[in-house]
């Protein structure tokens, strides 16, 4: 892969004198009880934070998949786009929040199959919808379909890769540095 633009925009904060970037940022702060780098990056266009948290809680409260699965696919979307910020920040939020088994958690960072035969099938089909820019296969649809998935779901993998173009691509621009929080769950790309 060839060298990726650095934006010279600074991570904005809280206290920032515009209510439109101060607002979203205290209100993070107040849920996670702190601003992710990420959304400090995004918030230098209000427009761009607001679609990406409403994007993302319209997958988690409507995609139509559970905890574990809704993990399953942001985290494969995320290595998919080698996006390092939202494989370590979803790899922390799987294993503290989603409850999700670590084996699975490590084989997606892996890119490797999990042992879970409707799982492997949920990361497979939302690897290929982002390898494919959203033209699967027909082959692709079926074995997904048949794993006990319905076409609804695929567009909640659609409204998921929503989310994920807005935060991995921002965290690729901005070369965001993943939080302390995150740390743990650190991911680089493979060269």
């Amino acid at each position: 892969m060839t060298e990726t633009f650095r934006t010279t925009l600074p991570l904005r904060r809280a206290d920032d004198a515009d209510p439109a970037v101060s607002g979203p940022l205290q209100a993070a702060q107040k849920a996670m009880g702190m601003v992710p780098n990420m959304y400090a990056a995004m918030a230098n266009l209000p427009a761009l934070l607001e679609t990406y948290n409403f994007a993302y809680g319209k997958f988690r409260s409507e995609g139509g998949f559970t905890p574990v699965e809704q993990e399953v696919v942001l985290l494969a979307i995320s290595r998919v786009n080698e996006c390092h910020y939202c494989v370590a920040a979803h790899s922390f939020v799987a294993d503290a929040m989603s409850k999700v088994p670590t084996e699975v958690t490590d084989a997606i960072r892996a890119d490797q199959p999990i042992a879970d035969a409707k799982l492997e099938a949920l990361r497979r089909f939302a690897a290929t919808m982002t390898e494919s820019r959203g033209n699967p296969s027909p082959a692709d649809a079926e074995a997904f379909l048949a794993a006990g998935y319905s076409e609804t779901h695929i567009l909640g993998i659609i409204l998921a890769l929503s989310a994920k173009i807005i935060s991995n691509y921002s965290n690729h621009i901005f070369h965001t540095e993943v939080d302390p929080a995150f740390a743990g769950r650190a991911w680089t790309p493979p060269a």
